[in-house]
């Protein structure tokens, strides 16, 4: 299972969880987020092990401005978390690896990824809120049955220390990884070190 640790903004934090080998890490570049990384320095960022996806989040943002930050920071991976459509996220796919973020409740039409399919990497399933993700709360993951596309998806919301063996039970031949943001915060932006330890050791 891949581990994708979000909304990171503070250098030495991102160092320190950079030391736990994460699959993936999350940087918002949406500046109506508590957890925007304003000040993010490209350095920060060259200094990260190869193995972990640096992955820029953005939300309905115009593909100039994506181009300028993926050349400038060297993201290898970038999450759309709007209302981008499939042709929109295609684009991205020859330079970079593309997640299409998608909020979840128990009226989600699933058949709407059918468009997607071809034109993304992975999906990423959060929980449905007005604000783009950073909840804090979880969704059905039986609604994830529903599911029958061949695309990866991770799983985001609200997931926990205390409901990381749950995830786990998720039966899903696509299931590739879990996305873990709120739940393991001191404070916006900034990660609590020990909580994710334990996380690391649940999940792997």
């Amino acid at each position: 299972m891949k581990i994708k640790i979000c909304g990171l903004k503070h250098p030495d934090n991102i160092e320190a969880i950079a030391g736990l080998l994460p699959d993936y890490m999350g940087f918002i570049c949406y500046s109506p987020s508590p957890r925007y990384a304003a000040d993010l320095q490209a350095e920060t960022l060259a200094s990260l092990p190869g193995s972990i996806y640096k992955t820029a989040v953005f939300v309905n943002e115009d593909a100039e401005i994506i181009t300028k930050l993926r050349d400038t920071y060297n993201f290898d991976a970038i999450q759309l978390h709007g209302n981008e459509g499939p042709e929109f996220c295609h684009s991205f796919t020859d330079q970079v690896t593309v997640i299409k973020a998608f909020g979840v409740d128990k009226d989600f039409n699933f058949e709407r990824l059918n468009e997607f399919a071809g034109r993304v990497d992975y999906f990423l399933f959060d929980t449905k809120t007005d604000k783009h993700g950073g909840s804090g709360l979880t969704f059905d993951w039986s609604l994830l049955n529903k599911y029958k596309l061949n695309v990866p998806f991770f799983v985001s919301g609200g997931l926990s220390l205390e409901n990381l063996g749950e995830v786990r039970l998720i039966n899903h031949p696509q299931f590739y990884g879990v996305d873990l943001n709120s739940r393991f915060e001191t404070e916006p932006g900034l990660k609590d070190i020990n909580k994710l330890k334990k996380a690391f050791e649940i999940l792997r």
